[in-house]
């Protein structure tokens, strides 16, 4: 017997249930011994309890294993312990169901503040694992982190995003040694449903994330799925250096700006110079080149760097979604349009909460003119991911098919997840710029022209930040402006001529001679 299932039955408090359980049957046997004497009883009866006896010994362990463990149960008030809740931070709001679950930004308490991405990859990783499980539904990543570093009570957080359970937790790194504390709380009564901490060495990492979502899991839902937990078992890598090299390509990649993808891409390749074998980390080398591409193709990407590394993902995993996700993406930016539809239909047939094949892929049906998808897609993916990008075009999509009332309402959506997003991150101008878009088309044409200029203070060399804040000065009928900060795009080199012609923000300038020329340079 290993050692580790030894503590775990200790753990869930077997021993105590069975020695109980034993205890109270040799008293009983002791009581029909007697009873047998002093009233003439036959040997059966003895015979018939000792044999109950031993036939329920096994049912009450396995109960125990399951059911035994005090920190597993489902508390009621007087039997578990309360979250502290200030009377006055209290929220009049009723909770979610318990399996509508909100997972926190997990604290960084480790010594140095650059371990933010190890706690922001370990609380990403569990919230994409319970997004994946059949019967809880999990509040976006962008609406969990609108509340990182913001000190609150975790009922009133949890009535605010609409969720029944909030899952939080820290996160310490001391060397090879990890400790990860979480607590699981139901909104409703404020009691623990289930709490852990893991001591163990980096190596254990994937292990820890794996126990913490399959304990909620079974907190919330009940026992899990053999598939679910073979899911949960499938490790992306076995060199944990890699997977930290990879969670911090992945925090930059999020950023979108030149440098961060720059950064991104390098943090991949140091992921498979360590683990050549990791197929989401060659993924991730092909979709920053990709992106990069996209938004700023003057930079003269490696897109042959994107074909090879899209293609070696795909090799180590041909059922990874993300890797047909990054080969479609790498095949659009070559123009190779029927290949990348069919790797996004694929991404997404293997994967239903895969965002970035729904999202490319509506880019792509966008700069086709074929609206009606690509306003369907992003709305999918925006689903899939609380993201402004996806929020944004879909409104816009919707806008370019004359459904205005649609298009209002998309517009007022995108503003408030762009705002959300702002909060945590300032300094993002693409983001800036979708903000002023969607101020002007909502009816506040001052604080859009504001955060226009806003965008462009932030980043004046951004070709995509110019090409939005000229698609807003065209909305607004400033069109001087607006083919001045075109022009500025093309220089900078947005060079997508077929967005430029789809784009109904800049219908009001294609009689311009200024427009016509610039077309015809691109």
């Amino acid at each position: 017997m290993s050692a580790k299932f030894v503590s775990e039955l200790l753990r869930r408090g077997v021993p105590q249930v069975v020695g109980v359980y034993l205890a109270a049957g040799w008293g009983i046997l002791e009581f029909t011994d007697w009873a047998t004497g002093r009233f003439d009883l036959s040997n059966g009866a003895a015979d018939l309890v000792v044999g109950t006896w031993i036939i329920f010994l096994p049912v009450i362990a396995g109960a125990a294993w399951h059911l035994g463990h005090p920190d597993r149960r489902r508390r009621t008030p007087g039997r578990g312990t309360p979250v502290a809740t200030p009377v006055a931070a209290q929220a009049t709001g009723p909770p979610g169901e318990p399996t509508d679950i909100v997972v926190l930004p997990f604290a960084n308490l480790s010594a140095s503040a650059e371990d933010e991405y190890l706690s922001d990859g370990i609380c990403e990783e569990i919230i994409n694992q319970l997004a994946h499980m059949e019967g809880l539904n999990v509040v976006a990543r962008t609406s969990a982190f609108a509340y990182k570093g913001k000190p609150g009570d975790v009922r009133t957080i949890g009535r605010d995003l609409g969720a029944g359970a909030v899952l939080e937790g820290s996160v310490q790194r001391s060397g090879d040694r990890l400790r990860v504390t979480t607590q699981l709380v139901e909104v409703a009564n404020g009691y623990h449903l289930w709490s852990e901490r893991y001591d163990r060495e980096m190596k254990d990492v994937f292990d820890i994330e794996d126990e913490i979502a399959a304990n909620v899991v079974e907190s919330l839902r009940g026992i899990l799925k053999p598939e679910e937990r073979a899911a949960l078992a499938k490790n992306p890598t076995a060199n944990v250096k890699a997977y930290e090299y990879y969670l911090r390509g992945r925090q930059f990649f999020r950023q979108s700006r030149r440098k961060s993808l720059d950064y991104a891409r390098q943090m991949f390749e140091r992921a498979v110079a360590e683990d050549p074998d990791f197929a989401l980390a060659w993924a991730g080398i092909s979709d920053s080149i990709s992106l990069t591409n996209m938004y700023y193709p003057s930079t003269g990407a490696d897109l042959g760097r994107a074909d090879e590394a899209s293609l070696r993902a795909l090799e180590l995993d041909p059922d990874l979604s993300e890797a047909h996700g990054a080969r479609g993406f790498a095949h659009l930016q070559h123009k190779r349009l029927d290949e990348a539809e069919a790797e996004f239909q694929t991404a997404i047939a293997l994967d239903a909460s895969q965002f970035e094949a729904r999202y490319f892929y509506a880019r792509a049906c966008f700069s086709q003119g074929r609206l009606e998808e690509a306003a369907r897609l992003f709305h999918e993916a925006f689903e899939v991911r609380e993201d402004y990008q996806a929020s944004f075009f879909a409104a816009q999509a919707l806008e370019a098919l004359g459904r205005e009332d649609d298009a209002a309402d998309g517009y007022r959506n995108a503003l408030a997840v762009a705002e959300k997003h702002m909060e945590l991150n300032p300094d993002d101008p693409r983001a800036a710029t979708m903000r002023a878009v969607s101020l002007c088309r909502t009816g506040d044409q001052e604080a859009g022209l504001h955060w226009a200029e806003r965008a462009l203070e932030i980043d004046p060399t951004d070709a995509g930040v110019q090409y939005n804040v000229a698609c807003l000065y065209s909305l607004e009928d400033q069109t001087d402006r607006a083919i001045e900060c075109l022009e500025s795009a093309v220089e900078a080199g947005f060079g997508h001529r077929d967005w430029i012609e789809q784009d109904p923000d800049l219908d009001s300038l294609r009689e311009h001679p200024g427009f016509q020329d610039l077309l015809a340079r691109i």
